[in-house]
């Protein structure tokens, strides 16, 4: 096979590359272009054949010895779950994987808080999969989705108060908020009112004056249980 024929035959089928004697190394990169776990039939590729082959299918770095850290992010950065086939990812490429998928912190043992943050920045929930998260995660995650606030055990009111100005109804969640996560709460959705016990005054007030719908509702409801009481006397 001449090389014009062996460029021909790596195009159709990356894996041909495994019966052409000491293929150029135009021809390797052709062949992982084409099915990136061609790879397994060439010896030593070189830096930019692995480049080629991780970045048309991320998994292939399975089957590279030693790859670089430029390898390595290539790899995670088309297929994230591909760090489980990398021994001691680098902080680097720990970052870019859950960057990409936050998810992907649940396969990663003890991340750095540069990590965690990244992870609940992209994920909030991602928090459930960290161990004893710093207040500054916990703030993350419920910055990016107010409902992590489930998987934090004993938010504090600050991590509280994050959460539902994300999304005020997260107070559903909470146990035995304070005024000022309450006040936060229908400041940021009248409606979380709904699941306030016991809101005080200052709260109440506060719901009503933003969202008249809400007034008219408890207006024509009160009205509504007047007209029950009155025809209980009358009875």
């Amino acid at each position: 096979m001449n090389k014009k024929e062996q460029m021909a035959a790596v195009q159709e089928d990356g894996y041909t590359i495994q019966y052409i004697d000491k293929p150029s190394e135009a021809v390797q990169l052709a062949a992982v272009q084409q099915y990136g776990r061609a790879i397994l039939g060439i010896s030593n590729p070189s830096e930019a054949v692995q480049l080629a082959a991780v970045q048309q299918y991320g998994r292939a770095i399975r089957y590279i010895n030693k790859p670089s850290e430029a390898v390595q992010l290539a790899a995670v950065q088309q297929y994230g779950r591909a760090i489980q086939f990398i021994n001691n990812p680098s902080e680097s490429v720990k970052l870019a994987v859950v960057q990409q998928d936050g998810w992907a912190i649940r396969g990663i043992m003890y991340p750095r808080e540069a990590v965690q943050l990244a992870a609940v920045q992209q994920n909030g929930r991602a928090i459930q999969y960290i161990k004893n998260p710093s207040e500054a995660v916990q703030l993350a995650a419920v910055q990016q989705d107010g409902w992590a606030i489930q998987y934090i055990k004993n938010p504090s009111e600050a991590v509280q108060l994050a959460a539902v100005q994300q999304d005020g109804w997260v107070i559903l969640g909470i146990s035995n908020p304070s005024e000022a996560v309450q006040m936060a709460a229908v400041q940021e959705d009248s409606w979380a009112i709904c699941h306030i016990d016991k809101p005080s005054e200052a709260v109440l007030i506060a719901a009503l004056e933003s969202c008249p719908a809400l007034q008219k509702i408890l207006y024509e409801s009160a009205k509504a249980y007047q007209k029950v009481l009155s025809t209980r006397k009358g009875n």
